[in-house]
This record gives C-alpha cells, sequence and structure tokens, in this order.
C-alpha cells in the first residue's frame, strides 16, 4: 500500500511532465530534424507524445541475444523489452571455480524520438558462488545487481541505407546487493555500428570505453571493448550468428578476456522474437562457457 508520500510525489512527477512537455518536444524535434535518409518516408514528426504508426515501424532490432549493440533505435513512442529469461556462466581458473545464475535481466526500452530512444537496464536477481580449492573456503552472494541508464541516438542509417552508426553514452549506479556490482558510479560511450554485407550476411561491430572502478576499490580506470558480430537468415525466421568478443582494462594486472559467441534468434511474430545462444572463454580470464536464453518483446 503507498503512504501520502508517495501518492504527494506521483502527483507532483505528473504535473513536472506536463510543464516540461513543450520544452521536450523542442529537444526531440532537433534530434528528429537532424536528417532523414534519402528515399525514406520523413518520419520527424513523431515523438514520445505522438508515437509513430504502425505502417511506418521499423523491422524489429534488439542489442540482444550477442554482445554486440544494434545501431537501430525503438520507433517513437512505442517500447520494448529485452530480456534473459535465464543466463548461467562458468569459469575454473586455477584453484577458484565460479559460478553464476542470473534470471530476468532485463533492459527497457522507449522511443524518445525517431532517432533516439531511453534505456533502463535492471538486473533483478543473480546468485553466484565463489569455490577457492586451496583455501577449501566456499562464497555465496545473491540479491539485486546495479542499474544502468542509455540514451542511444541514431547517427544515419535508422531507416535505410547499407550502414548505419549510432552513438550510446550510458551510466551505471551501484545498487547492487551482496557485492554483486560495483560500488561506484560508473559510465563510458558505446558506439554501435552496422552494414548489410553480400549473400544475405549482415555485420555488426561495437567499440565502447568505460570508466571503471578499480579492483582493489582505489579508484577507477578505462576499459575498452570491441565486438564484431556476422549473422545470416538460417531456414524461415530462423536465423544464427557468431561472434567475437574483446575486453582490455587498464586496471594493474588485468588480464585480456576475450570469447567466441554462437546463437540463434526465431521471429514468432513481427513484434516478438525468442533467442538463446552461448558465449565460450577463449583466454582463461573469460568465463569457460556462457550459456542463455532470452526474449524480445515490442509494443
Amino acid at each position: 500500500m503507498r503512504n501520502a508520500t508517495e501518492t504527494i510525489g506521483a502527483s507532483g512527477a505528473c504535473r513536472t511532465l506536463h510543464t516540461a512537455r513543450p520544452l521536450v518536444l523542442i529537444a526531440l524535434g532537433a534530434i528528429n530534424a537532424a536528417g532523414t535518409e534519402v528515399g525514406t518516408t520523413d518520419k520527424s514528426q513523431y515523438t514520445l507524445f505522438n508515437p509513430t504508426p504502425r505502417e511506418h515501424m521499423r523491422e524489429l532490432s534488439a542489442d540482444r541475444p550477442d554482445l554486440t549493440e544494434t545501431p537501430f533505435t525503438v520507433d517513437a513512442g512505442h517500447f520494448q523489452i529485452e530480456m534473459d529469461a535465464v543466463k548461467y556462466s562458468y569459469n575454473n581458473d586455477k584453484s577458484i571455480r565460479t559460478e553464476s545464475l542470473s534470471v530476468g535481466v532485463m533492459n527497457l526500452k522507449v522511443g524518445l524520438c525517431n532517432r533516439a530512444d531511453l534505456q533502463l537496464v535492471l538486473e533483478p536477481y543473480t546468485w553466484e558462488r565463489i569455490r577457492d580449492r586451496g583455501a577449501g573456503t566456499t562464497e555465496r552472494h545473491r540479491g539485486f545487481g546495479d542499474i544502468t541508464t542509455r540514451v542511444k541516438v541514431n547517427l544515419w542509417g535508422n531507416d535505410g541505407g547499407t550502414t548505419a552508426l549510432a552513438l550510446m553514452p550510458f551510466v551505471t549506479f551501484p545498487t547492487s546487493q551482496d557485492d554483486l556490482g560495483t560500488d561506484a558510479v560508473e559510465g563510458g560511450l558505446i558506439i554501435p555500428f552496422a552494414a548489410e554485407l553480400p549473400a544475405g550476411w549482415g555485420m555488426g561491430a561495437t567499440t565502447a570505453m568505460g570508466y571503471l572502478e578499480d579492483a582493489d576499490g582505489s579508484g577507477c580506470h578505462p576499459e575498452f571493448i570491441n565486438t564484431v558480430a556476422f549473422g545470416h537468415d538460417i531456414a524461415g525466421k530462423l536465423a544464427g550468428y557468431i561472434e567475437f568478443f574483446s575486453l582490455v582494462s587498464t586496471d594493474d594486472d588485468a588480464p585480456w578476456i576475450g570469447s567466441v559467441d554462437f546463437g540463434f534468434t526465431y521471429g514468432l511474430t513481427e513484434d516478438i522474437q525468442m533467442d538463446a545462444g552461448i558465449n565460450v572463454g577463449v583466454t582463461s580470464s573469460a568465463d569457460d562457457f556462457n550459456p542463455f536464453c532470452g526474449i524480445t518483446w515490442r509494443f
């Protein structure tokens, strides 16, 4: 049951949104007016408060299941949920074995305008077990994870062309329980790129730069992620991909993390897509394997 303070706060939020609406519309209009692909429908008039009609919406595109982000945004005024139904990680490194299980990790998206969307990444529940066989100890952690906010702005290719590029700044807040996340506010910039290739192949690539907390908590350091993925239709609505992932950290003695990833997607409808895959570590510091399955739902 909500108390009086929560009720007053909710009413105040509604009034603030109503008052700020003209300013929001001006800002969204400026992003929309940045450009329209040649030969495509002008969709610059559509915003969060004036949703894109069904007949002008893009094909469903998601930032999952691979680790390569897509440069395409959610259509203005529409919502999208991208969720890991379940994700498991296993790593056996020398005398330490680490296992983790995450349930319901989700990315909630809303289209602000034709070229930008707002995202909220939540980690509702994670279970982790760390066994140190040398010391004969076992640690267990469970609970809520960190919260990340992201804004994706497409620079070109959202509605046409053979390539697309976007900018996606992000901020992570230390909301986790039981040492499951960071202890400091972290942030960075993700740059997703996509291109059409011959013979029905598609390519995606991501470069990301983050400023993260040091392992010992003494400060912060930059990290760099690079990925490249290749995808192709297999049969009907079934498609597959292969991906290469690399993470390089400037933290003291931090090893290079690399993996080769495989997965499949299946389109149930124009707005619902199922997926499953596995990420396989190719360096000793990466998880040995990380299977997962999930869903994307647009409405």
